[in-house]
């Protein structure tokens, strides 16, 4: 569904996530850095089996969008009568959605009694992410110019986040990667957001022009634009935390050393 409301679908996919891990894991860091009890350690991990029912939820969501809006594919993949694929790109984003989702499986399956093996979550996270890079690597785009330059630079977040997941894998809650995962994702979702304004306004229109060599440059630099949002939004989100917890005294949530 490469309408507004698909963009704006994916979009907001990413911005949920990103937002709430540039929350989450200032809050883990801080519970680590200050020694929080136990009862703190278990409302973070119950934290991290929501995610991951949360992200299997949203992904089949997506999956269901994009076969069943009005002209997708309804899980048709090759007409008999014309001879011919359908709706492969619906299918694209079908496929993006499923390694999301098997994200969030894994994520709760690694709080489950399988014990799943450490880094086995950031591995699959790291996965989903390659596999929609690839994707848009080999997205139709129709001959439409600004429509690529606008994915390839989409590419930069998703291999971005994709190489700090995968980093994870080895180096777990590491501070930096997750600070820089984080800034990818809010970057995803705000770029998706872009993207439908750009192609397919949302009060109709043909869209920007795509033969105005002035859009390639403007639109170059309102990606990095976003990212200096997201880097923004990030710290701010994790001063916040830190001014939360400590103010209060590291009480409460986190719990206090002195309660041990």
């Amino acid at each position: 569904m490469s309408s507004f409301k698909g963009n704006a679908l994916r979009g907001t996919f990413f911005l949920v996530f990103g937002l709430g891990w540039s929350v989450k894991y200032p809050l883990k860091y801080l519970s680590r850095t200050l020694n929080a009890d136990s009862q703190a350690s278990r409302w973070i991990q119950k934290l991290d089996i929501l995610e991951g029912a949360a992200k299997a939820f949203l992904a089949v969501a997506g999956m269901l969008a994009e076969q069943f809006v009005p002209d997708g594919p309804h899980m048709g993949l090759y007409s008999g009568e014309t001879y011919s694929w359908e709706k492969l790109t619906n299918w694209q984003y079908t496929t993006m959605y499923l390694f999301y989702g098997l994200s969030g499986i894994v994520d709760v399956l690694s709080y489950s009694p399988l014990k799943l093996s450490l880094g086995l979550d950031r591995l699959l996270l790291s996965v989903a992410m390659f596999t929609e890079g690839f994707l848009f690597c080999f997205h139709d785009y129709n001959n439409t110019a600004l429509d690529q330059h606008l994915h390839s630079l989409l590419l930069i977040a998703i291999f971005g986040g994709a190489l700090c997941a995968l980093i994870e894998v080895f180096l777990r809650d590491h501070t930096i990667l997750e600070f820089f995962r984080t800034s990818f994702f809010i970057l995803q979702g705000s770029w998706f957001w872009q993207i439908g304004f750009v192609l397919s306004p949302p009060w109709g229109g043909p869209g920007w022009d795509q033969t105005d060599r002035g859009n390639f440059k403007f639109l170059t630099m309102c990606f990095f634009w976003h990212y200096a949002a997201a880097l923004l939004v990030t710290a701010a989100n994790s001063v916040f935390s830190y001014w939360y917890v400590v103010g209060r005294g590291s009480s409460g949530l986190l719990g206090n050393k002195e309660s041990d």
